[in-house]
């Protein structure tokens, strides 16, 4: 019996002793054996006279309905700790958490999409982590993929710990390519190019090589990561998207529009993607590992052979990817910060890493996870594994997801021939800059320095005016829909 339950039942027998009367003498017993109960349950802490640490986690969507599991393994070996989970749906997430750090109610620890961290570090909402780490036997650097990992530090000082990751790699049909004339996919974009051209021939008329909805960002930002574009310069106050590096990849990503090798559609225009990638009217897609489970079961019977999932090719070899997921947190408000680090520690070691694969599909972020048999055995799942050693982060600004929206609306324009490549990212900058403006007047007066030193073991929370003076607004959503968290 774990602390929690011994105390709820002790609250219902006095309730049944209140409500008996006269009759308390065998309540009274069993109040007596739950109270042996619950000092065994609480361990030294409770027998020393100290209450239990109670600590409240929050976590999103599917993941908050699944971790209890682990949690209540964690109370059972660590007494005296109870922890409060409490879900919360990704559609909210980020408004009750900013809503309760105004508020001075945040939880001890959370789940936090990684495109989030760079905002709450900003409100000075995070406790940083760098002295826990340093004496840490599970939450160490050396033990995550390295990308995932740099996700979390924020001028040189490390916030979070990923909880679980996420990236993108190609869908595509392998028979198709096959009839093409190419037995593997190829890892340059000259040959990656080549072998487009080559189905767009072989198929013919209606059919296409691959699908680049006009609506998403993330896939002209992932080939801008693998030409080595920043996106940001000058310390991240203005943007950088006219630069040398993000034109190639750009020019790169239009001409399989203009060349006819993807159709210039959004999401919306598709009345159903697994139907169309079935009758193979594209035979390549760049999306997530939600898909291995959705392609499975949504495709025709017996298509399971016919597809498979390959790493991205990049410009002159295998190519980078964006680095996404949720990472562990702890605020910066709670009263309990060493317990709140043993749960972090407790669910980033090697065996709940593979647990929580298990309940929820979410990729584990510790290497030695992936030497578990059900991610070994699947062929699909193993360009995950190898795209997830080359993946790096989007720049880390609170202003990040508006500047992916504003990449996207210029993407659109440019695709459908309403502006050219030059007027497309030129319009960008602009857009961009105007965003990062009070970035930069904070930068010129260093006021953008809201963090920590590397090393402190505690900050401060600011008051809520501090969220006006940052600059920060509240938007986001789950990362996992283009960067991070959530599905």
């Amino acid at each position: 019996m774990s602390a929690r339950e011994a105390r709820r039942d002790a609250v219902r027998t006095r309730r049944a002793r209140h409500a008996l009367g006269g009759r308390t003498r065998p309540i009274l017993a069993l109040g007596t054996a739950l109270g042996i109960a619950l000092a065994a349950a609480c361990g030294a802490g409770c027998r020393s006279g100290k209450e239990p640490v109670h600590l409240r986690f929050w976590a999103m969507g599917r993941e908050g309905e699944v971790v209890t599991e682990l949690v209540h393994d964690f109370e059972r070996t660590h007494p005296g700790i109870e922890v409060e989970v409490q879900q919360i749906p990704w559609s909210a997430a980020h408004e009750k958490l900013l809503t309760s750090y105004v508020g001075r109610a945040t939880p001890d620890v959370a789940q936090l999409g990684n495109t989030w961290v760079s905002e709450f570090v900003a409100l000075h909402a995070l406790e940083p982590l760098d002295a826990r780490i340093a004496t840490a036997t599970e939450a160490r650097p050396e033990h995550f993929f390295k990308g995932i990992w740099d996700t979390n530090v924020i001028a040189n000082v490390v916030y979070g710990v990923p909880w679980y990751v996420d990236t993108r790699v190609l869908f595509y049909r392998r028979d198709l390519l096959a009839r093409a004339g190419y037995r593997e996919m190829p890892t340059t974009w000259a040959e990656w190019r080549r072998a487009m051209e080559a189905i767009r021939r072989t198929e013919g008329p209606g059919h296409f090589a691959i699908l680049l909805p006009t609506n998403e960002w993330p896939q002209p930002m992932i080939l801008g990561l693998q030409a080595g574009a920043t996106m940001l310069k000058d310390d991240d106050t203005r943007a950088a998207f006219e630069s040398p590096e993000f034109r190639r990849a750009f020019d790169f990503y239009l001409g399989l529009f203009r060349d006819g090798l993807a159709p210039p559609v959004s999401n919306n225009q598709i009345a159903n993607l697994y139907q169309e990638f079935g009758r193979g009217r594209f035979a390549m897609l760049i999306t997530g590992p939600w898909n291995l489970g959705e392609f499975a079961r949504r495709l025709p019977p017996g298509m399971d052979a016919a597809w498979t999932t390959a790493p991205l090719p990049g410009p002159d070899g295998p190519g980078l990817s964006m680095a996404g997921g949720s990472s562990l947190v702890v605020f910066s408000g709670t009263r309990h910060a060493d317990a709140a680090w043993q749960l972090v520690e407790f669910l980033s070691r090697t065996e709940q890493q593979v647990r929580f694969y298990h309940l929820s599909g979410d990729l584990p972020a510790r290497t030695e996870a992936w030497r578990d048999s059900a991610l070994v055995a699947d062929p699909k799942m193993r360009a995950f594994g190898a795209q997830l050693e080359r993946t790096a982060p989007w720049p880390k600004v609170p202003e990040w997801e508006e500047i992916s929206i504003r990449l996207q609306d210029q993407v659109e324009r440019a695709v459908r021939g309403t502006a050219t490549a030059d007027s497309a990212l030129a319009t960008l900058d602009r857009d961009v800059d105007r965003m990062l403006e009070k970035r930069r007047w904070l930068h010129a007066r260093g006021l953008d320095a809201l963090r920590p030193a590397a090393g402190t073991t505690g900050v401060r929370v600011a008051p809520p005016a501090r969220v006006a003076a940052a600059g920060v607004r509240a938007s986001g959503g789950p990362g996992r829909s283009a960067a991070g968290g959530g599905r």
